[in-house]
């Protein structure tokens, strides 16, 4: 089949490389010409793994191309994709979905047959019926079905989630829209992936209350962390206790310092903007917002506790800087928080990341760039783990003794045990633990 997929951002790029690889012939486009040519250029502006051999390969055999204009590939396209931004809304926190309908006009304006258009941008509940209208407007003739199909990517792991997902949703009005959809997705019926088809608000209530569930389990599981620190009970068991029971399961009750990235702030926000114009307010999220952002704040005390009460004139390794690993995406990251809070209180940061790092340099200033974990903590006062890539998973305990001044680790991420630790002659300061 013939894609369109309009955005070559995050969800835009792995969905077009992953539909070219189910045999699909596909176009990326994006209206940064910069970015397109970059790609084909063979040049991949984001990091996920895999993601550059995965265009690579499609490139050259002929499914998947990138482009800055719609209408040469409009003009063939069975299904167009809108993968395009949609940030908070500046003064109210709802989602900015003017770059969506930008895309739909555009659409609307270049349509030459039957065409399903369907939304891959996280959009609010009944944004695909204000596209349809926003499309009739732009065209009175053209003939088309608007559909939801969130995505459900996390960053990171995004290939096999799309390859390998545990369902997809399908929100169509019309039995016509909904088989040209589920012929896309039809190398995923030979692993029996789970197709659940309905109504376009469904499809897109799902997406919304998915994240909002987990930005909540993440929180949970931080408060009983907190808790277990008073009590002197482990986080780390209470939750593969609590995970074991099916009815709740293992994932997303990692204890941390809080949620970030580039949906889960966002959506959360967005669904509880909705909630309340529709006068059904959701408490429990508005909660679970609250006690994040608090917690990220929270976060700078542990290490300011950690060394002595204060960290004037001191100087702090920072390892990973992006909101988890595998990805360079620094939105809402906890570095974001931790760090500005520090050099206010006096402290001379010390970063790596394996992969965050120019993003970083546009977002933190006045930070010791380094080259890698044992150059950022040579010389400082405290080592913090913020971001648990791999390669800080099993650093030599006693070399990081001797490059430290004083031998001090915040885990933010539980990678290391306390009592190796310890015995090692830290002072060591984890979660719920």
């Amino acid at each position: 089949m013939q894609i369109v997929v309009m955005g070559a951002g995050y969800v835009g790029l792995v969905s077009a490389a992953c539909f070219a690889e189910f045999g699909h012939k596909v176009t990326c486009i994006d209206q940064d010409a910069k970015r397109i040519a970059r790609l084909n250029q063979g040049e991949i502006p984001i990091f996920e793994p895999g993601l550059d051999e995965l265009v690579a390969k499609n490139v050259e055999r002929g499914t998947l191309q990138f482009g800055a204009g719609l209408l040469p590939a409009l003009t063939s396209a069975d299904a167009v994709f809108i993968a395009v931004g949609t940030p908070t809304r500046r003064g109210d926190g709802h989602a900015d979905l003017s770059f969506v309908y930008t895309a739909a006009e555009e659409i609307a304006r270049n349509l030459q047959r039957y065409t399903v258009v369907i939304t891959k941008s996280t959009v609010p509940v009944g944004t695909c019926r204000e596209i349809t209208k926003v499309m009739r407007k732009a065209n009175l003739k053209a003939e088309f079905d608007v559909c939801s199909n969130p995505e459900f990517l996390r960053e990171g792991s995004a290939i096999n989630d799309f390859m390998r997902p545990d369902r997809v949703i399908i929100g169509c009005e019309t039995e016509r829209a909904s088989a040209v959809i589920q012929a896309l997705y039809r190398p995923l019926y030979l692993i029996e992936t789970p197709m659940v088809i309905t109504a376009p608000e469904t499809a897109e209530m799902i997406k919304y209350a998915s994240n909002a569930f987990l930005a909540t389990k993440i929180t949970f599981i931080n408060e009983i962390a907190d808790l277990c620190e008073k009590t002197g009970a482990d986080v780390q068991i209470v939750a593969k206790g609590m995970g074991l029971d099916g009815r709740i399961g293992r994932k997303f009750l990692h204890a941390g310092p809080g949620y970030g990235g580039s949906c889960f702030p966002k959506d959360a926000i967005a669904l509880v903007r909705t909630a309340q114009d529709k006068g059904a307010p959701l408490r429990l999220v508005e909660a679970t917002i609250d006690i994040n952002r608090q917690r990220k704040k929270n976060m700078a005390m542990r290490v300011m506790d950690a060394c002595d009460g204060s960290v004037r004139g001191k100087s702090i390794a920072v390892l990973g800087l992006t909101f988890k690993p595998n990805t360079d995406d620094m939105r809402d990251s906890v570095s974001l928080d931790i760090i500005p809070a520090l050099q206010r209180a006096g402290a001379v940061i010390r970063a790596y990341d394996p992969a965050g790092m120019e993003e970083a340099k546009t977002l933190l200033k006045d930070v010791v760039w380094c080259n890698g974990p044992f150059e950022a903590m040579q010389g400082a006062d405290a080592a913090v783990l913020l971001t648990e890539w791999n390669e800080f998973r099993a650093l030599d305990i006693q070399r990081m003794k001797a490059a430290l001044k004083q031998p001090v680790m915040v885990d933010l991420r539980n990678v290391y045990k306390p009592e190796d630790m310890e015995r090692a002659g830290f002072r060591y300061v984890s979660i719920g633990r």
